[in-house]
Formats: C-alpha cells, sequence, structure tokens
C-alpha cells in the first residue's frame, strides 16, 4: 500500500530528516512488481529502493517513490561437502544473518559482525572489515530489473566486485533492486584473525580456543568501542573510503609524512589509512577534523573516517562538512578522498 508525505527519519541510520511524496514497504517480489506497475501511474519521475537506510545520506526530500525493501527469509538451498548454499532476501538484517550462520556453524562472515543495513546491500557495496569481504562468500544474487520489469540472476564475476563497489554502485546504479543473495558458507572454518586488533582482542577475552563466535565476539567489541551506535548518534559508519596509490607515489608521501599510515595491497599498490589522513589536517592550523564539530554537524572523536549528526543536521551541512575534509586532505597530501557514502 503506497502512503504519501512519509518522514524518512526512522528510515536512515544518520537521522536525517527528509520527506518521501509516495512510500511503500515491500516484502515480496510479487509485492515489488505489483508497486512498479503503481508507480508507472505515478505523478512523479523519480524511484528509490530503500534497505537498511545505513549508507545513505539524503541531503533533501525525495520527490518520488521510496520502495522499501523488506523481503525477508533464511533458507538452505543447497550443500556439498565442503559448503553450505545459505538464500537470504534482501531485507534481512546483515547482524542477524552473520548471528544465524555462527549459530549453525557456517563460517565465513563472523569477521563482518555488527556492520549495519541489511543483506541487499551487502553485495552493491561489496562491505568488508577485518581481513574479509562479501565477494569471499558470495555465490549469486536475483535482482529486479526496474525498467524491464523482470528479474535476473549474477553471479560473483557479474558483479565485478572491487573495493566497496560493485555494478550496482557503478553501471547498473539505480537500474535494479537486488531481492535476494546466496552465500556460499565454509563447513570448516579457515579463521582469519590476521588483521592485529582481533588477536589483540581476543587475547584480552582469555579465548585460548579459537570458533566463529569468539572471533564475532571481538569484532563486536572492536566496534562497538571504536565506532558510534546509529541509535544513539546517527551515522553511516566509514564515510570515506580508504584511497590506494601506486607504492612509488606512497614512498615519496611517507618521506614528507614519516608517520603516514599505508597498507601494501602486494599489486603495486598500497592503501592509504584515510582516518589518518583526516585526523592529521584541519579546518585550520593546530586543529584537527578528528572530534570537530560545527552545530550538529561533526566527525567523530574516536574515529576520524566518521561522520556524525549529533541531533539536527540537514543532509546538506554533512555533504558540506565533507567537502571541507576532502578539499583539505588534497591540500595537505596531495590525495583525493572518495565517499563510500551515497549521496541521495
Amino acid at each position: 500500500m503506497i502512503q504519501e508525505n512519509i518522514s524518512l527519519k526512522q528510515y536512515n541510520s544518520f537521522g536525517i530528516e527528509a520527506i518521501a511524496r509516495y512510500y511503500a514497504p515491500v516484502t515480496t517480489i510479487d509485492a515489488l512488481r505489483e508497486m512498479k506497475i503503481v508507480y508507472d501511474q505515478l505523478p512523479v519521475k523519480e524511484l528509490m529502493v530503500l534497505g537498511g537506510g545505513s549508507n545513505i545520506l539524503l541531503t533533501k526530500s525525495f520527490n518520488g517513490l521510496v520502495l522499501k525493501n523488506d523481503i525477508g527469509g533464511i533458507q538452505q538451498i543447497d550443500e556439498d561437502d565442503e559448503y553450505v548454499y545459505l538464500q537470504a532476501g534482501a531485507g534481512v538484517n546483515w547482524h542477524s544473518f552473520v548471528l544465524h550462520c555462527i549459530a549453525n556453524n557456517l563460517a565465513g562472515v563472523e569477521n563482518l559482525s555488527l556492520i549495519p543495513g541489511n543483506v541487499g546491500a551487502s553485495p552493491m557495496q561489496n562491505i568488508g572489515a577485518y581481513g574479509a569481504e562479501i565477494k569471499d562468500v558470495f555465490h549469486s544474487l536475483e535482482a529486479y530489473n526496474l525498467q524491464e520489469n523482470s528479474l535476473h540472476t549474477f553471479s560473483k564475476q557479474d558483479c565485478e566486485f572491487g573495493y566497496r563497489e560493485s555494478v550496482f554502485k557503478g553501471k547498473y546504479k539505480g537500474q535494479y533492486a537486488i531481492v535476494s543473495v546466496i552465500f556460499k558458507l565454509a563447513k570448516q572454518p579457515t579463521y582469519n584473525i590476521s588483521y592485529g586488533a582481533i588477536g589483540q582482542e581476543l587475547e584480552a577475552m582469555g579465548v585460548t580456543e579459537l570458533s566463529l563466535a569468539a572471533i564475532s565476539q571481538a569484532v563486536i567489541n572492536i566496534r562497538s568501542s571504536k565506532l558510534p551506535d546509529p541509535a544513539v548518534i546517527g551515522n553511516a559508519g566509514s564515510f570515506f573510503k580508504n584511497p590506494e596509490l601506486s607504492n612509488d607515489v606512497f614512498k615519496e608521501l611517507k618521506s614528507l609524512f614519516p608517520q603516514m599510515v599505508g597498507y601494501d595491497l602486494g599489486n603495486g599498490h598500497t592503501k592509504l589509512a584515510a582516518g589518518w589522513l583526516i585526523e592529521h589536517c584541519g579546518p585550520e592550523e593546530g586543529v584537527s577534523w578528528k572530534g570537530y564539530r560545527v552545530g550538529d554537524a561533526g566527525c567523530h572523536a574516536k574515529q576520524a573516517l566518521v561522520l556524525v549528526n549529533y541531533g539536527h543536521a540537514s543532509g546538506q551541512q554533512i555533504l558540506q562538512l565533507s567537502q571541507a575534509i576532502i578539499d583539505s586532505v588534497r591540500q595537505a597530501y596531495g590525495v583525493t578522498l572518495q565517499r563510500e557514502v551515497n549521496i541521495i
């Protein structure tokens, strides 16, 4: 059922106030198809498919139809000697899916615990954390073509995964609504604790025998200590991507800034820590962006990568702050940050 003039404040993790001219939740593919038919008859031209709202910044009200993707369900669809294949609806909460896998001793997503948002956005963003990415456990997905009103299957190769990228953020942006994802989970875990903080946290927890649950809890502890809870302070997690430079360019920068943090990717490129770049420059001499606040828009005090809404910031104010940070980092280091969050 389509509703009119609905506030989207509770549907985006930044807690930004914006009004949708039309709004309709959908819980099945058939409902999605029906609402698309209705949309074609509405006197508006804009259409947005909204999932968990954890990776968007609303900079204005939306004069179109917002389809809230609440397609649920988790089911096993296949199994072989090594793997179990689980299909999850796009509207399933991501962390709930991770906990489901852990409860059933299925490995591969434990390092991705507590990432906000829903399953449908996970391949769109190729979400990643603590040495793991969606592409590592992805098998395929089904997506509804909003122009052709037809259902399509995308393989791993079709998705063209990159660093926080896929075809759904690039050439097919706005053309598809992901309805379900099939994940390939291992029966026998290969524990990934190479990310330094995980090993330290496991030690602090007194863990002597590794398990999926222990690694998940370590990740939860780390994220909770560094990142603000969107239910308390509006945010969308990491606002910027970690930039990648050639090793030669990084060496030049490192000679100028010896403390600069970088990670050799082994392919001739180095990934910089965007948080370090942001923290070590600022709006004026001697002032860091980290912890900086203008009105209710700010840069989080514990993690410079996270922009926050302390209450009543507008999307435009958050966007303006992000641009000021981009300009500052470019001026200081000659490096141009890219936003990870989708601007709407």
